[in-house]
């Protein structure tokens, strides 16, 4: 079990919040969440690049010179991979690059990892109200006040999407903006600190609870 302090808008301390998840077992959680992380980014690719072989370059039906005489080197084809403009070799054709995973694995990947980030982890009341309107300024200043440089890589986890939220988080370059059921490994470990919400902790408490 994890104790965070609950800062509110105004960067004080107001409350505390629990945490607690079940983890895989230490010899094999880094593997677990190594699977996982390399299945994301792996499903992630889109599979389209695509080259064409000598058979599907355009033109070439025609050899060019008789095969002897001529005193240069005998050539069948003007798309032959070893002349300019000819087919490719062994280049690659579209293909899925999916890689599957066990949904518990996942689950306990996706557990273990946001567990190993606890450290990094703060914890504020719901702000939505507090942004009468999308004020980018108004967020860096509370992000600043909750402890968390500005210079860093910020994960912020919401409960659900709020429109002036993510108006005033979009145009922050080291600033991400999630809700809870977009949750994944990798945003959780490329993070240099996580902002997360009282009701979004108190989600994934429930979600993620065995």
């Amino acid at each position: 079990m994890v104790n965070c302090v609950v800062r509110n808008w105004q960067g004080e301390e107001v409350s505390e919040a629990t945490l607690e998840l079940r983890v895989a077992k230490e010899d094999n959680a880094s593997h677990i969440v190594h699977r996982a992380l390399v299945r994301q980014m792996t499903n992630a690719r889109q599979g389209t690049a695509s080259t064409k072989t000598r058979a599907e370059v355009r033109g070439g039906g025609r050899k060019p010179w008789r095969q002897k005489g001529t005193g240069r080197a005998r050539a069948g084809s003007i798309r032959s991979p070893l002349w300019r403009g000819g087919g490719v070799i062994f280049g690659p054709k579209p293909r899925d690059y999916d890689l599957k995973m066990n949904r518990k694995e996942l689950r306990l990947a996706l557990k273990t990892a946001l567990m190993s980030r606890t450290e990094d982890l703060i914890v504020v009341e719901d702000f939505a109200d507090k942004l009468a309107r999308p004020k980018t300024k108004e967020l860096l200043e509370a992000i600043a006040r909750w402890g968390v440089s500005l210079d860093a890589k910020i994960l912020l986890i919401v409960s659900q999407s709020e429109e002036n939220v993510n108006l005033s988080a979009r145009n922050v370059a080291n600033l991400k903006l999630i809700p809870v059921n977009n949750l994944n490994v990798y945003d959780l470990l490329a993070a240099d600190n996580i902002v997360a919400t009282a009701s979004a902790l108190a989600k994934i408490q429930e979600v993620y609870s065995d």
